[in-house]
């Protein structure tokens, strides 16, 4: 049997998110770039999502590299999700066009932060790509995906939005934040991105539990299937994505690996992006506890199926996960 469903938020949360987004608010040259540029002598993402330290092969350079290579790729696909989380911002923003003022406000608040993210990410891409070697490239058409993704209900969209910024959040505070041997501007750029996404998983779950109450038990079985089909069309980006940047990796590595060795790069690539994108999200605890919460015993054993083929990418000894909640 479910928990009892949450009861639906009022006004004054919407209100509590937009006075704390007007005192977190930056600006991406003044704030965050401050005239910097990345320093290619140290990694961008830490090894507790990297993975990189389980090839145990790989120099320390080499390490490096890998991880800079999925930083780069994290700036981007970053920046690929918020098309979709602005796009489907907008019209829930419309939906309380002639009702709630506040949460209106706080909508376009949010919208705004999305599309200063992206022109962040899409700042940053350019700096890395006068740092690092040539060849890269991001496989995913970001309007494409968008436009697959809003095809789908706003139950599931907005359930995968909280998992994604939820999972920002679990990254700075349990990996980036803790280590100081990362790229300064690199940590920096995470820092304020978590500021903003810390506030926008509050307006993600006052919308999820608003859209779920609207929903009839067999609606939601159904958003469930969007939902999941959801993680199965993000699967199919980083297995694209894993394979394009173990390949980009191998060409620029400083060293030329056994036949065993270099058979191992993609599939750990990929093991990295999955336990990134996807497990460590499922996995943590707020986003259980909000979405498992909606869920009748049926549907939650439908998800945790449709979720098992992922989670032998947790980590041997993961910084940010508990047990998925049963």
């Amino acid at each position: 049997m479910s928990t009892p469903q949450p009861s639906i938020p009022h006004t004054d949360r919407y209100a509590r998110v937009i006075d704390i987004s007007r005192r977190a608010r930056w600006e991406i040259e003044r704030d965050v770039i401050r005239g910097r540029g990345f320093d290619a002598s140290r990694p961008f993402l830490p090894d507790g999502l990297s993975l990189a330290r389980e090839l145990e092969f790989l120099t320390p350079a080499d390490r490096r590299l890998f991880s800079q290579v999925q930083g780069r790729t994290y700036v981007n696909l970053f920046g690929l999700v918020e098309r979709f989380i602005s796009a489907k911002l907008l019209q829930l923003g419309a939906s309380h066009a002639l009702g709630d003022q506040v949460a209106l406000e706080a909508l376009v608040g949010m919208t705004d932060e999305e599309l200063k993210h992206q022109a962040l990410f899409r700042r940053l891409d350019e700096m890395l790509a006068a740092t690092m070697p040539p060849g890269y490239a991001l496989v995913p058409d970001a309007d494409a995906v968008a436009s697959v993704v809003l095809g789908k209900s706003t139950w599931a969209v907005l359930a995968l939005t909280l998992d994604i910024e939820l999972f920002t959040q679990a990254h700075y505070r349990a990996s980036i934040e803790q280590r100081h041997d990362l790229c300064p501007l690199w940590k920096d750029v995470f820092l304020f991105h978590w500021r903003e996404e810390a506030q926008h998983a509050v307006l993600d779950e006052l919308e999820l539990l608003r859209e779920d109450a609207r929903l009839a038990a067999a609606e939601r079985s159904a958003a469930l299937e969007d939902l999941i089909a959801l993680v199965g069309a993000l699967d199919g980006i980083l297995q694209a994505q894993a394979d394009a940047d173990a390949r980009y990796f191998l060409r620029h590595a400083a060293t030329r690996f056994a036949p065993g060795d270099l058979a191992r790069v993609a599939p750990q690539m990929l093991k990295a992006y999955r336990w990134q994108y996807i497990v460590s999200g499922v996995m943590e605890p707020r986003f259980q506890r909000v979405l498992f919460a909606l869920l009748d015993d049926a549907q939650g054993a439908r998800l945790h199926a449709a979720l098992a083929p992922f989670m032998s990418c947790v980590p041997a000894a993961p910084e940010m996960a508990l047990p998925l909640a049963a």
